[in-house]
């Protein structure tokens, strides 16, 4: 009986017990936390690389996760706007409720883009708050991951110096890929591209990369054919090197543009999981560069 209840306490006082438990909506967000929090965390991510943010359920598994998380890290800018509020209702976790110290949206850390004047239904999925797909720059993972080494400092005070020496060692890191990403992908400075889905706003920018058209003629709503031909009379004036989309989305009006054109088809990570080269940020980062200037030879 002795030896049970010793065995009982020692694995109560083990750090496995003390972890910070984060419930992140996206794998970016994930990533992002494990690199911050090390072993103090216990991070579960409720997608994948290969699923769209926009489309998930609030199933029973995920509603259990969420009942018992301290720490909800999602992108916010209503990109879960379809599952992320039932699945707060349906927890009860006073933790990850709006305004609550346990929750934190990183779109509230960086400037948005593409907010539109006005926002009807007619106009396709479009965010009222801007474009929501920020994890595309490291710039703004930069500035997300510095607000979230403060609040997990706040959510485990205890523990507090190792978030925070966590912290210093991300930033120089992260600062010196950062260099050396602009440096390699300093081609691409330019070269006009084809997107599938207005998702790709924030990696343009930082990369310099000049988008001359988009295949949805309204957010997350598949082209028509005609949509598509306008298109290819676009690129007829202004070409393109390259058509990218999202590792998640369905390829039919790439490939369709792709056959029309001979114009190269990119498939970008879009976020860590996205395929097999892209485990981290690191390595997202590392992955899209490589892809992108593969496609622009």
């Amino acid at each position: 009986m002795k030896t049970l209840i010793f065995t009982v306490l020692v694995l109560l006082s083990s750090p496995s017990w003390a972890q910070l438990s984060v419930f992140a909506c996206e794998p970016e967000w994930a990533s992002l936390t494990e690199e911050l929090g090390g072993d103090d965390v216990s991070v579960f991510s409720a997608t994948s690389g290969l699923q769209d943010p926009h489309y998930i359920q609030a199933r029973p598994s995920l509603i259990a996760k969420a009942r018992k998380t301290d720490l909800l890290v999602c992108t916010g800018a209503e990109l879960e706007v379809g599952w992320l509020p039932l699945l707060q209702r349906k927890a009860g976790n006073p933790n990850i409720q709006i305004g609550a110290e346990g929750y934190f949206m990183a779109a509230d850390y960086v400037r948005l883009l593409e907010k539109p004047v006005t926002v009807d239904r007619s106009q396709g999925h479009v965010h009222a708050a801007g474009n929501p797909h920020i994890q595309t720059s490291p710039e703004n993972i930069f500035k997300v991951a510095e607000a979230l080494a403060e609040r997990l400092k706040q959510r485990d005070p205890e523990h507090a110096n190792n978030y925070e020496q966590r912290w210093q060692d991300f930033q120089q890191r992260w600062q010196t890929a950062m260099k050396q990403w602009q440096e390699k992908a300093a081609p691409l400075k330019g070269v006009p591209i084809v997107v599938q889905h207005k998702n790709w706003i924030y990696l343009t920018k930082w990369l310099g990369l000049n988008e001359v058209a988009v295949l949805e003629a309204k957010p997350a709503v598949p082209p028509t054919v005609k949509q598509l031909q306008s298109v290819v009379e676009k690129l007829k004036q202004t070409p393109a090197k390259m058509v990218i989309l999202a590792a998640y989305q369905s390829p039919r009006a790439t490939d369709w543009l792709v056959d029309k054109t001979g114009i190269k088809k990119v498939v970008l990570p879009f976020t860590v999981g996205g395929d097999n080269n892209s485990n981290n940020l690191f390595e997202l980062y590392d992955d899209t560069i490589n892809l992108l200037l593969d496609g622009a030879k």
